[in-house]
């Protein structure tokens, strides 16, 4: 049993961090610290979400390229690759935005092309 230096409360050693230390774990307890470790969590990507964020960023170079020529191929090409990593992140939001922007190029290439 030890005395903590903050409350003066005997203590087991348990509650100390090492034996050197003199302040118990219940004094040195910061709430905002905590709420902000909490909030920031570290998260390791699976190698499936690696190659999708990289697919995205082909992507994303595809949908960039269909503006400057207005090739429907590149549209159609950049929303399917922008679409499989916004559904591997589950943004389903973006993947209803993903969607929509294929189904509307796919209609504009199949009217094109006179097979509508």
């Amino acid at each position: 049993m030890r005395e903590c230096n903050v409350c003066k409360k005997q203590r087991p050693d348990w509650f100390y961090e090492h034996k050197k230390k003199k302040t118990c774990k219940r004094c040195e307890f910061r709430w905002h610290q905590r709420l902000l470790r909490f909030l920031v969590q570290e998260k390791n990507q699976t190698p499936a979400e690696k190659l999708a964020v990289r697919e995205g960023y082909m992507g994303v170079g595809l949908l960039i390229a269909g503006q400057w020529t207005i090739n429907p191929v590149l549209y159609i090409l950049g929303f399917t690759m922008v679409l499989i990593q916004v559904s591997i992140r589950r943004q389903w939001n973006l993947v209803a935005l993903q969607l929509n922007g294929l189904i509307a190029w796919t209609i504009h290439f199949l009217n094109e092309l006179n097979i509508i």
